[in-house]
């Protein structure tokens, strides 16, 4: 079922608001959607919804001197191999996993919802992008099956997109739009 402005905006706002982060959905203009990601990190599109857009660095003074701030300028062939694509399930972990620095599911004990209410507003979020999107992250928290991730794992691996020591987070890729959730955790 579909998201509607409301709930997703609603979901968004809730599940991010102690976070560091950066939520944007622009809409796929190119083959390789990586060019669509720059994009987002430039913040050169708007929500072609016009749904909410969540960027906790705007007001930052770097933002003067580099719009992508603080994602660093990268090409599209640094950035494709860095994004690993996994299934949905750890797709919406990995959304919940955002919502404090760490990339870990002990964040959602921060929240007064159960982790089932948490989760249906994590799929609320996911329903934007329909139920052929494909999901692609920078995290390394290997499944034991390929394509997934594993939260039990209190290792954490990621490739750096960003300035920050710390920086984790989900592309989401429909065949109409390409959707960014990103947290940034300066150690």
């Amino acid at each position: 079922m579909p998201a509607d402005q409301t709930s997703w905006d609603a979901a968004v706002r809730h599940l991010y608001r102690d976070a560091t982060a950066y939520i944007a959905t622009g809409s796929r203009r190119h083959d390789d959607w990586t060019h669509d990601v720059l994009d987002l990190m430039a913040r050169s599109v708007p929500d072609p919804k016009g749904w909410a857009r969540i960027d906790d660095t705007k007001e930052d003074p770097e933002r003067v001197a580099s719009p992508m701030w603080p994602f660093a300028e990268h090409t599209p062939e640094y950035i494709a191999p860095r994004l690993d694509e996994i299934d949905r399930d750890s797709a919406e972990s990995l959304l919940l996993a955002l919502t404090e620095g760490g990339c870990t599911l002990a964040n959602l004990q921060y929240f007064a919802e159960s982790p089932d209410e948490l989760r249906a507003m994590a799929r609320t979020v996911l329903a934007r992008y329909g139920t052929e999107a494909t999901y692609h992250t920078n995290v390394s928290k290997s499944g034991s099956e390929p394509g997934t991730l594993d939260f039990t794992r209190k290792e954490l691996g990621y490739n750096p997109m960003t300035v920050f020591t710390e920086d984790c987070g989900l592309v989401i890729v429909s065949d109409t739009e390409v959707g960014m959730f990103w947290n940034f955790n300066d150690l």
